[in-house]
């Protein structure tokens, strides 16, 4: 039975668990990576750094859709929105991500062929609602997020709906974790993974990290005492000196996730290599659709040019360091100045996920 979020965020039990972590932890410096925006968000707005000692550092990594969709990707994206027969539909946070030359909430503004979704499902009765319109979804997300769009892809073929396309940039977070397990620059000592991607995939896909790379993990709920009590776990892991994957969010994670939403994912779409904005090109880190639902393809159906793949914005812009975990967003010399939530130049600053954005609003 899920508990009231207020239990999660008792004062005292905050400093207990805090106390707990000063006296577990070793005196050398832990670098620790959260790849989960809600973790980086959480982390800092409820202070909790503050409650940490100094030689524990909270890495934020690329645990943000919004922020790791490339350049090329947003371009393509304004593509179709500028064909006068389509109706681009979008999440609301992806209309600020900068392209090469424009965004989407400009191209908003210019041609009104673009319209903001809460749900992947609605996407379904506006292309019921507009058959003149060749009507494209902005199939953005990890793991969460890919259930309710293929989905969509299976009622639009059940419904036979010919007007309907998505533009997919879906990604798999162990791979990246993966890819960063291997960047010893960061000289990682453990992960803390994402709570509502581990409810679907489960804490299986992460035993290879410990295996393979000697780093501890541990799932981890988004409450203050779960964000704390992850961390505590992680230390705890290091003293023990035996790598392993740790599930703190009992109440919604499970070894095994959700495989009915698992059976769903595979039925729809299949793992392939995809590029991440700052990481690159990563293998086997992408979902795409299966040859049976291709003619639900945007890129089919548009032609879209082939778009490179730069970093996005100003070339002092330092979002692609930051989602690597390579230096923290005070670090870029457009963080407050020139970049802000108002007048964003990279991702990283405008998805609320992102960690520019966090730290803007939380440690500025």
């Amino acid at each position: 039975m899920m508990r009231y979020v207020d239990e999660y965020r008792q004062k005292i039990l905050i400093s207990r668990i805090a106390g707990r972590i000063r006296s577990a932890i070793p005196s050398r410096q832990i670098n620790i990576m959260d790849v989960c925006g809600t973790h980086t968000q959480n982390f800092f707005r409820f202070g909790l750094d503050k409650f940490l000692p100094s030689n524990i550092r909270l890495i934020s990594g690329p645990g943000c859709p919004v922020c790791v969709s490339e350049q090329a990707y947003i371009d393509s994206a304004i593509y179709i929105a500028r064909q006068k027969d389509a109706l681009l539909l979008t999440f609301g946070d992806m209309l600020r991500v900068p392209g090469t030359r424009s965004d989407l909430g400009e191209e908003r503004a210019s041609s009104g062929n673009i319209r903001v979704l809460y749900s992947p499902l609605d996407s379904i009765k506006v292309a019921k609602a507009h058959p003149d319109k060749r009507v494209v979804f902005l199939a953005v997300g990890f793991e969460t997020t890919v259930p309710t769009i293929a989905l969509s892809i299976l009622a639009a073929q059940k419904e036979k709906i010919k007007n309907i396309f998505f533009l997919c940039a879906l990604k798999l977070i162990p791979a990246a974790m993966e890819h960063l397990s291997c960047d010893k620059r960061l000289k990682l000592d453990g992960f803390l993974c994402p709570g509502h991607v581990s409810s679907i995939i489960g804490t299986k896909p992460y035993e290879f990290i410990p295996k393979r790379y000697g780093l501890n993990c541990c799932v981890a709920g988004f409450e203050p005492l779960d964000i704390l009590e992850g961390i505590y776990i992680l230390v705890t892991q290091l003293t023990k000196g035996k790598p392993s994957v740790a599930n703190q969010y009992i109440r919604a994670v499970k070894r095994q996730g959700n495989p009915r939403a698992q059976s769903i994912i595979k039925r729809v779409f299949q793992v392939d290599d995809a590029s991440w904005r700052g990481l690159g090109k990563i293998p086997k880190s992408g979902l795409v659709l299966r040859k049976e639902f291709f003619r639900f393809s945007a890129e089919k159906e548009f032609k879209i040019p082939r778009y490179a793949h730069p970093s996005a914005g100003s070339v002092k812009c330092r979002c692609a360091d930051i989602l690597k975990g390579l230096v923290s967003p005070d670090k870029c010399p457009l963080f407050a100045h020139r970049c802000t939530p108002d007048t964003p130049v990279g991702p990283c600053m405008v998805s609320h996920e992102g960690a520019c954005n966090a730290y803007f609003k939380y440690r500025k």
